[in-house]
């Protein structure tokens, strides 16, 4: 599976408050990794919520690749417009963009996919 969308990204002034809501609401299953970031269980499709002073302010799409420089490349000459350069985190490495209707997505590599990063 390349180039799908893996998982979703919503931003939090609370994060605890968020994944108890979320928690209460729906029975997903919290994943804490620190006070900024928590990853989302049994939603459906992987997820979390991220309360970092730099986190995009909408919720966001992020798109799993095995070539972060090829989908860097071919999002960069269909018209999108890099927002943050690639930078690891601990899942592995990743980028965002914006897409030319303003939509803000990101693409990582997976650490275990990853050839080079």
């Amino acid at each position: 599976m390349n180039d799908k969308i893996d998982y979703v990204e919503f931003p939090s002034s609370n994060r605890a408050e968020t994944s108890a809501f979320f928690n209460a609401a729906f029975g997903w299953g919290i994943v804490s990794y620190g006070p900024d970031y928590d990853a989302l269980s049994d939603a459906g499709i992987d997820g979390g919520i991220d309360q970092s002073a730099g986190k995009v302010m909408a919720t966001m799409a992020i798109l799993r690749t095995d070539d972060l420089d090829g989908a860097e490349q071919r999002v960069i000459a269909a018209g999108g417009v890099i927002t943050r350069a690639q930078f690891d985190f601990p899942g592995g490495r990743r980028f965002h963009f914006r897409e030319p209707g303003g939509n803000e997505l990101a693409v990582f590599v997976a650490r275990d996919d990853a050839v080079s990063a």
